[in-house]
């Protein structure tokens, strides 16, 4: 879109940008040909879409936060609590971590820290750049659900990956992944780059905010899952098919 890496097949018009839950609605539609969306998202589209290896949002220590305005608090089965979307990887966290707090709330990313400060709600499941600043509005930690899932299967937490249309053929799809980890690379090269860009789309301007948030969620596995990552992923898989999240879909393919 920039210019600054060129794919030899692939061409990309205006991106579309849109909260992760209404990227994840119109994966299920089969409305984008290539779309990032969450991992949750991903098995429910396996039959249309193949997950590039380049892009994901995936590592240690960058899990989503349950968050409460009460120290002590821990999720029972009359708990209101916050999630990002349904078909957020933060929702799925939290059914596989607490699945007796079935009274889930959806709302936008962005309101769920107001919302538990206001008490509208018990608790929250906060991502992105919540992550840095819940303390600030007098919110604690009551379950880091990245850290519990690391501790539960010995892997890093998927997040959120970029998937391309099946239909769009190998060699497209290829060009596309590819195209995605060369802008990779050569913004990881010009850190500061993207900084006015990002700004714009930012919901935190700070920019120590900014950058951790960008060094956390942006490492070698965005650049190639690689085989520790793809192992994470299907262990998400198996999880949410046991647990009936999952429709009885196809199996994990991948680009690259």
């Amino acid at each position: 879109m920039h210019g600054l890496v060129s794919p030899q097949q692939a061409s990309f018009a205006k991106p579309v940008l849109a909260d992760v839950e209404q990227l994840n609605l119109w994966a299920m539609e089969g409305r984008l040909d290539v779309t990032k969306l969450s991992f949750h998202a991903l098995g429910h589209v396996l039959d249309d879409y193949v997950m590039l290896s380049s892009g994901a949002a995936l590592g240690r220590g960058c899990g989503p936060l349950l968050v409460s305005k009460n120290k002590a608090f821990v999720p029972g089965e009359q708990s209101r609590i916050a999630i990002p979307g349904t078909y957020t990887t933060a929702a799925l966290l939290l059914a596989l971590f607490a699945p007796e707090a079935v009274r889930t709330v959806v709302m936008r990313f962005d309101r769920i820290m107001d919302a538990v400060n206001k008490g509208e709600v018990d608790g929250g499941v906060i991502i992105h750049e919540g992550r840095f600043t819940y303390q600030s509005m007098g919110l604690f930690c009551a379950q880091d659900l990245g850290r519990w899932w690391e501790e539960e299967t010995g892997f890093p937490i998927p997040l959120g990956c970029i998937v391309a249309r099946a239909s769009l053929g190998d060699s497209v799809q290829s060009d596309i992944n590819q195209g995605i980890r060369q802008s990779l690379q050569w913004i990881r090269k010009h850190p500061g780059a993207g900084r006015e860009y990002i700004r714009v789309h930012a919901q935190e301007l700070d920019d120590k905010v900014l950058d951790d948030h960008i060094g956390l969620y942006v490492n070698n596995f965005s650049e190639h899952i690689g085989d520790e990552g793809i192992l994470a992923v299907r262990e998400l898989l198996r999880r949410g098919r046991d647990g009936g999240v999952f429709p009885d879909t196809g199996e994990l393919e991948w680009v690259g």
